[in-house]
């Protein structure tokens, strides 16, 4: 399948937000919980955490022990839901997954790299403030930065990082104020339920982060 025919745009309504959820938890076996949402305010749409500064509207968690309030169990996803039927789905990584974010610009060049090369690849994000995010084994966050190294960077030149503990992501069809909603590039489905490791991946999206550190380099002489 093509980038272009698996991209898939969602919408965010309360059926569509409880549906993801458990699907997630029931067929991904993913941990889930329910972040902040958005609400109209004076014709505009605004965070529920009521901050006018909020840099994540709608798509954080709603108070600090979400790690805890994380659930792998269908039952208590469709219940979380039905309460905040509005709430944003995220996703705990260090868990069942860790992601490898990358510019969308350098994602889409290694994704095609990596499905010419035929290599593995499990679901990948892209979010509206363009970043794109694939999803690996756990473990990616602490080998990572060697296996960079070991391909001839610098971690730190490179716009490249890992979610892993400690840390979550927003899935689709989660909205971010009104930059529009994360959005699945591959979605999940049964042929890649089995995720990569992440040093399968890394030599194609760090080549691709690469260009993009000359192509900015040369555009700023």
């Amino acid at each position: 399948m093509s980038v272009s025919q698996s991209a898939w745009i969602p919408q965010q309504r309360g059926e569509q937000m409880l549906d993801n959820a458990v699907r997630y938890a029931e067929e991904r076996h993913w941990d889930v919980f329910p972040g902040t949402w958005l609400e109209a305010v004076d014709g505009a749409e605004r965070c529920s955490c009521a901050d006018a500064g909020c840099a994540t509207p709608g798509a954080h968690p709603a108070g600090p022990d979400w790690a805890n309030q994380a659930t792998g169990s269908a039952s208590t996803a469709r219940r979380l839901w039905d309460e905040r039927p509005h709430a944003s789905i995220l996703l705990p990584t260090g868990r069942t997954f860790d992601t490898i974010d990358v510019p969308e610009s350098a994602g889409f060049l290694a994704l095609a790299r990596l499905e010419r090369m035929d290599l593995p690849l499990g679901p990948v994000t892209c979010t509206p403030d363009r970043r794109m995010l694939f999803f690996v084994l756990p473990g990616a966050s602490l080998k990572v930065p060697a296996l960079i190294r070991g391909l001839g960077w610098a971690p730190s030149s490179l716009d490249l990082a890992t979610r892993g503990e400690g840390h979550y992501i927003a899935a689709p069809p989660t909205r971010v104020g009104g930059r529009g909603a994360v959005q699945w590039v591959r979605r999940p489905t049964p042929a890649n339920r089995w995720l990569p490791d992440a040093d399968e991946l890394i030599s194609p999206l760090a080549y691709a982060c690469g260009r993009e550190t000359a192509a900015a380099r040369s555009r700023q002489r």
